[in-house]
């Protein structure tokens, strides 16, 4: 079922309805039990993968799936295998759901990892033991596999994964650094499960929440090999200051893979993936395709940003909120800008917030006092930050509204306190967990006609 954002907890406003109905095309498209259907099908004793045909038995298909989308994924996989499946598990979120058909669930937290992830990835690896060689696995990935197969090396601990993960999300390290880090400190990732499962036949569907879809940044790459070394991790832990503050273990592991004395990641070429193939089923680019290809019907002139927002959440929003209002005002041109990507924030202080709501919140304050202009920034997960919300759209009265309400917008934002303030002018966006994860998306409308 596609997610739908709650409108009865939004106040109305120019734009603001059409942005919420672009916002529900794209989470449609990428809705991932369409998805998975489309690119799977069994005929006989032949499965097809995206085109490719491999010959099955009876039982002789595995099923792994691991993110915040895993049920969905797992779902209609297992409508289409049926009595071929072998064995599956899915690795959910805390608050998933629980049991479903088959196919058991295991919660485990996200985004920072626990002791229910470390027996999830006890789970994943005894399943990975009872694997034949030539059996198939599907791997179905999602964002959020990173946290919820939590499998430290020796010597570290599930506390001492957490503190790093914690203090990387808190120092605004891109998914890509803080995946870095994390495919070192795992015995899953970073081709780890694809070493557990050879010589079986993998395939990997994926459902891509990293900008440019690089597969070992997805879910930290359990199947895929990992073109990064120790020296990697450590470049990044000191750029960003924490080499002297993350736990002992941590930085002992660490040394011990730059001094050559623990096995590095599965690396290209590896033999481990001799029989592995990996596909994206969608990525934020599928979203941003419907989402303009919509607004094209309905009669806007799409301006697609032709990079990736990325960068520091509040810097992303001012930008986009000055694109928006240096639109100048008269004629009858209905104009809908349209990116994706993933911002990161730098926590300095004690709010409660999350990069899509403080990225919208920084653009309000370019769009004060301009009408006709409205701007949504959605996590299409469903989540921002440790609050309810998905992220929040705003437009030329939030910064009144907020105002009238006690609140000071920039010492808001310095606060890192965006929600206070957007749940007291009726601009968050609340979708619940959408089941669904291609990053964020961003959505301007002016519309001055």
């Amino acid at each position: 079922m596609t997610a739908r954002v709650d409108r009865a907890r939004l106040r109305a406003g120019p734009g603001r309805d059409e942005a919420i109905d672009l916002l529900e095309t794209g989470l449609a498209v990428v809705d991932p039990e369409r998805l998975v259907d489309a690119a799977l099908s069994l005929e006989g004793r032949v499965l097809r993968v995206v085109g490719e045909r491999l010959s099955i038995d009876d039982g002789s298909v595995w099923v792994l799936a691991i993110g915040k989308a895993s049920m969905a994924m797992a779902r209609a996989a297992e409508l289409v295998l049926g009595r071929r499946l072998a064995g599956e598990l899915a690795v959910a979120p805390h608050g998933a759901g629980g049991a479903m058909g088959r196919i058991p669930v295991v919660e485990a937290g996200h985004p920072l990892p626990d002791e229910d992830g470390r027996r999830a990835a006890e789970r994943i690896a005894s399943i990975a033991a009872r694997v034949r060689d030539d059996d198939v696995v599907l791997c179905l990935l999602s964002g959020g596999g990173s946290a919820l197969l939590a499998s430290p090396p020796p010597g570290v601990t599930i506390a001492d994964l957490a503190s790093v993960t914690r203090q990387l999300l808190a120092a605004g390290a891109p998914i890509d650094e803080t995946n870095t880090v994390r495919r070192h400190l795992s015995t899953l990732h970073g081709g780890g499960l694809a070493r557990l499962l050879h010589p079986a036949r993998v395939r990997t569907l994926v459902l891509s929440d990293v900008v440019g879809s690089r597969p070992e940044s997805i879910a930290s790459g359990p199947t895929v090999p990992d073109p990064t070394t120790f020296a990697d991790v450590e470049r990044v832990l000191r750029s960003r200051g924490l080499w002297d503050r993350v736990p002992g273990s941590v930085r002992g592991w660490i040394d011990r893979g730059l001094r050559g004395e623990v096995s590095e990641t599965a690396k290209p070429g590896d033999p481990v993936f001799d029989r592995t193939a990996v596909r994206i089923l969608a990525d934020v680019g599928t979203f941003l395709d419907a989402v303009c290809a919509a607004g094209a019907r309905a009669g806007f002139t799409v301006d697609r940003l032709d990079r990736p927002i990325t960068g520091e959440a509040r810097a992303a929003g001012r930008r986009l909120g000055r694109r928006l209002a240096d639109r100048p005002a008269g004629g009858s041109e209905k104009l809908l800008l349209v990116g994706g990507g993933e911002t990161t924030v730098t926590v300095r202080g004690g709010g409660r917030g999350g990069r899509n709501q403080e990225l919208a919140l920084a653009a309000a304050l370019e769009l004060r006092g301009i009408e006709g202009a409205c701007l949504a920034a959605l996590g299409t997960d469903g989540i921002d930050g440790p609050t309810d919300a998905a992220g929040a759209i705003v437009d030329g009265t939030t910064i009144k509204r907020a105002r009238a309400t006690g609140f000071d917008p920039r010492a808001t934002l310095a606060e890192n306190d965006a929600y206070a303030l957007l749940a007291a002018t009726g601009d968050l966006l609340i979708t619940g967990p959408t089941g669904t994860n291609v990053a964020d998306v961003t959505i301007g409308i002016v519309d001055r006609g």
